[in-house]
This record gives structure tokens, sequence and C-alpha cells, in this order.
């Protein structure tokens, strides 16, 4: 395996420096129907897929955002653009956390937010949380560099056939123990979110029954 480390890297930053939102000017000022929704989404959010063939959101995700209570139903099947931000919200959420979790940390801003008469609405909660997130770009790109150069000085002593593949394992275990602690502090503050739950208490899975042998 040969893997030009330098560029790996300097494209993983490039791409970092690309990330965007999208922004709420960029929405529709009419309500869509499913089908273009899901053509919304998918054009602006196309650069976010891993493979092309994957699917930005389908007609059975956003039944089954509504069914789960993460989005209000629409309006003579057609959606607004208070849904548009919600779907943008549910789609980077889904990622990292459960349908439960996004239920308990989105409810409060739908309850209050989502079609609110006042200067306070959706928009403004999706403006002021993106533009933090972009702000942000910056120091994210520092704290890769500085994970991507402390794997660099990993397993040194490693044959060169191994080395290379060593330290990006490395690099990857990095990443993954960051994405591993904050997820971990996300689950305590939407645990916390819970007003049927003591605080900081963690909902606790049943094991799963041991299979019979046959």
């Amino acid at each position: 395996m040969t893997i030009d480390t330098k560029d790996m890297i300097n494209s993983i930053l490039d791409s970092v420096s690309r990330i965007d939102y999208i922004k709420p000017e960029d929405l529709p000022n009419i309500d869509l129907y499913m089908d273009q929704v899901t053509t919304f989404m998918e054009s602006q959010l196309a650069s976010t897929k891993r493979y092309p063939e994957d699917k930005i959101l389908t007609k059975t995700m956003i039944n089954n955002y509504a069914k789960n209570n993460l989005l209000p139903s629409p309006e003579k099947k057609r959606y607004s653009k208070e849904h548009l931000l919600l779907l943008i919200f549910i789609y980077y959420f889904k990622n990292i956390l459960s349908i439960n979790d996004i239920q308990t940390l989105l409810n409060p801003i739908t309850e209050k937010y989502f079609k609110s008469t006042e200067e306070k609405d959706l928009t403004y909660i999706y403006n002021e949380v993106f533009s933090l997130e972009k702000n942000r770009i910056e120091s994210l790109k520092k704290d890769l560099l500085k994970s991507y150069h402390m794997a660099e000085g990993t397993f040194a002593d490693a044959s060169e056939e191994d080395k290379q593949f060593l330290k990006i394992f490395s690099f990857i275990c990095q990443l993954s123990f960051d994405v591993y602690v904050k997820k971990m502090l996300i689950e305590h503050l939407i645990d916390d979110m819970r007003p049927d739950e003591p605080s900081g208490k963690h909902r606790k899975e049943k094991p799963p029954k041991p299979r019979k042998e046959k």
C-alpha cells in the first residue's frame, strides 16, 4: 500500500477549508413538496457524500423523522423553510447520535422556535449555530495538523514495510479518540436535558439474551 501522506493531509485540510453550510437566504421562499425537498437537499449537500451513490435524504427518511417526532408534519403535503432547517440539523446529528438523542435535543427547539412569530425564530437559531461552526474551521485545521505530526512521530522503530501503514493507523486512532470523547460528552449533556432521568445518568441497554445453540 503506497500512500503519499503529505498529499493525504493536504487533501484533508483542503476539504476542511471548503466546508460550508446551507445559508438561510439560499432556502426556497416557497413551501416544497416531498420530491422538491429531497432534490434541494441533494443538490445543496452533495459535497458531503462519501460515495456518489449515497443518498442525502429520501422520502422514507423524512417519513420516519415525522413518525419519531423529529419533524413536524407538513401542511397540505408541503414543507416550509423551517422544515428544511430542521432537516439540515437532523442530517448532521444522525451521523453521531441516536434518534432518541436527536429527539431530546431538537424537541425544545422545535416547540419554541418552529413557526415562531417572534423575531427569534428557527432561522435565528440556525444562523447563530452555523456561524459559530464556520469560525471553528481554522482551529480544526490546526488540531488536525497537530494530530498528524504526532502520528508521524510514532513507530520510528517499525520496519520500513510497515511504518507507513502504522503511522496512518496511529493518526486514525487519534482522530477516533477525539470523536469518542466528544460523543461521550454530547451524550452526557443530552442525558442532563431529559427531565425524567437523574442528572448525568445514562440509560443502560438491556444485555442481549444468550442465543441457544442448535
